[in-house]
């Protein structure tokens, strides 16, 4: 049974759940809105700092969008139909909640509370409907709930390995959701998080999908749908979705300019749903052939009959058809057998050309490049972990952080040699963190700055790891990469990057500008928009005075 609240901000009597209106609950674009009401299980952090900045602060030089044009403009239309509520859709008075279930439509598997809030019917109805697919939606009546309708759905299970097919099906789930609340007549839904733990999606890669799939249907229904409430059951949802909405929602210049820099790269799209070009089905129409038109024949000549059986064999036979057909599709069919062949010859000897790198100290730098495809599963698999990670400790190690932009106006990647201490650094969690913040950079040029000051008393990794690394962040990187300054270079240094030009890749390390003193390095990126640490201008006046001496 459901007691409304009253609009004072009274509480409902004990053992009797409260029905909480639109109104009640805080609208996204209203910052400073506060719910008139409390519940049980609110967290007291959350109540005490409704909407409190969810953007952290950008660093200096980053505020601004660089001239990239906001992939999710302000939409002050669009944000008012957005609300974020801490507690079970259920309890809402809207026309639609949604029920994260399986493909049976169980009642011990969909969102705890549901059916007990409901009562049996809505397990005797969902027993009618036949199930339901991965990523579909099925619709019911709502019973006792003071929701009109129940749209059912199933979320899907989640591997790294097929991390794009549950992205997908998981994106599919919210816009099936939101295509039967229109379908159906109805205006507002409260939706909670599509996932389990059983299934194992994460968290806030889960809230990215969720929240650009909404916003990408309201861009184009956004006149058929009143209201969206995401609803968190736990802080930790809670706090990225507060985290997260600024991304996709922006409510000023401000949120839009930050959130160019702090987005993914990619954000799906005109449905939210990934990219992958190499699954891209090209369609080139066919060329037009100009038919000759025939001799005429001697008239005491009779034309030449070819029995109809024999005219499918007599274009076979001919090159009628060879003009129709592209040679790059052609060149993709090959014998399995051959193409596995190639492989193994191709990775043999690949292995025993860099047997002699090996044996000079380099690493291991066996095995054949990757294709592009390879590339392309290898770096999601490494951003969909990276994403999934809280990195916090890797951070604060200062390794790799970003600056501001280059004198150009091309953003810029600061990395200090002396912090990477490769004795107590996990190298697995670190590249998931270079991965992580690269990846809103190498979508456009971009530049790397280097102190190797005081590197050369650490501990330096193999050139077996940076390729791997190379790898892993892919040909973006690789061609987006404007220059590498190297400041304070050594001879040691020098000979590695040599070493990195013949045995890595000679692309990217010959982009390697060596810089010997700071005011050099200032001509290429202005002294404000770098954090330099204390000892790299310790050691540049301390050389500057030797240069005097000298």
């Amino acid at each position: 049974m459901y007691q409304r609240v009253p609009a004072e901000g009274g509480l409902p009597s004990e053992n009797v759940d409260s029905v909480v209106t639109l109104d009640q609950v805080p609208r996204w674009s209203d910052v400073e809105s506060r719910p008139s009401f409390t519940y049980d299980n609110e967290d007291p952090s959350f109540s005490n700092s409704y909407f409190s900045d969810p953007l952290a602060s950008p660093s200096e030089g980053e505020a601004s969008g660089n001239g990239m044009v906001s992939r999710f403009p302000v939409d002050h239309d669009i944000n008012s139909k957005i609300y974020l509520w801490r507690g079970n859709p259920w309890n809402l008075e809207v026309d639609a909640v949604v029920n994260s279930t399986n493909e049976n439509l169980d009642e011990a598997h969909s969102s705890a509370g549901l059916h007990a809030a409901a009562g049996p019917g809505l397990a005797e109805e969902c027993a009618t409907l036949g199930g339901c697919r991965t990523g579909m939606a099925k619709v019911t009546n709502a019973y006792d709930l003071p929701a009109r309708r129940v749209i059912h759905t199933v979320g899907p299970k989640y591997a790294v390995k097929y991390h794009t097919a549950a992205e997908n099906a998981l994106s599919h789930c919210y816009r099936s959701c939101l295509e039967l609340l229109i379908e159906n007549g109805l205006q507002s839904i409260a939706m909670g998080c599509i996932y389990t733990e059983a299934k194992n999606y994460p968290r806030e890669p889960a809230a990215h999908v969720a929240i650009r799939t909404v916003r990408r249907l309201l861009e184009k229904q956004k006149d058929k749908v009143k209201a969206v409430v995401f609803c968190t059951t736990t802080s930790a949802d809670t706090e990225i979705y507060k985290r997260l909405l600024p991304l996709y929602f922006p409510r000023d210049k401000h949120e839009e300019e930050v959130a160019i820099l702090k987005l993914p790269a990619d954000v799906g799209d005109e449905n939210g749903e990934t990219i992958i070009d190499e699954r891209k089905i090209r369609i080139k129409p066919l060329p037009k052939k100009t038919t000759p038109k025939p001799s005429q024949a001697p008239v005491d000549q009779a034309p030449v009959d070819i029995p109809v059986s024999d005219v499918g064999l007599a274009r076979r036979n001919s090159s009628y058809l060879d003009s129709y057909l592209d040679p790059a599709f052609m060149s993709l069919i090959k014998d399995p057998d051959q193409r596995r062949k190639e492989q193994w010859e191709k990775t043999a000897q690949a292995q025993s050309g860099w047997n002699c790198a090996k044996m000079l100290g380099f690493g291991d730098l066996g095995g054949p490049p990757l294709s592009a495809a390879e590339e392309y599963s290898l770096h999601s698999r490494y951003l969909a972990k990276a994403n999934s990670l809280n990195l916090s400790e890797i951070a604060e190690m200062k390794i790799v952080y970003r600056g501001g932009v280059d004198s150009e106006g091309r953003p810029v990647i600061v990395i200090v040699g002396a912090h990477f201490l490769l004795r107590c650094l996990d190298l697995e969690r670190f590249v998931l963190y270079v991965v992580k913040e690269f990846e809103p950079l190498i979508q456009k040029p971009y530049s790397i700055v280097y102190f190797h000051s005081a590197a050369s008393l650490q501990m330096q990794p193999d050139l077996g790891w940076m390729r791997k690394v190379q790898q892993i962040l892919g040909r973006k990187h690789q061609r987006n990469l404007h220059a590498i300054y190297v400041l304070h270079p050594n001879f040691h240094l020098k000979a590695t990057i040599l070493a990195l030009q013949l045995f890595v890749d000679s692309v990217t390390w010959k982009k390697v500008v060596y810089v010997d003193r700071l005011v050099q390095l200032f001509r290429y990126v202005p002294r404000e928009q770098l954090t330099i640490p204390d000892f790299v201008f310790q050691l540049s006046f301390a050389l500057f005075l030797i240069l005097l001496v000298v």
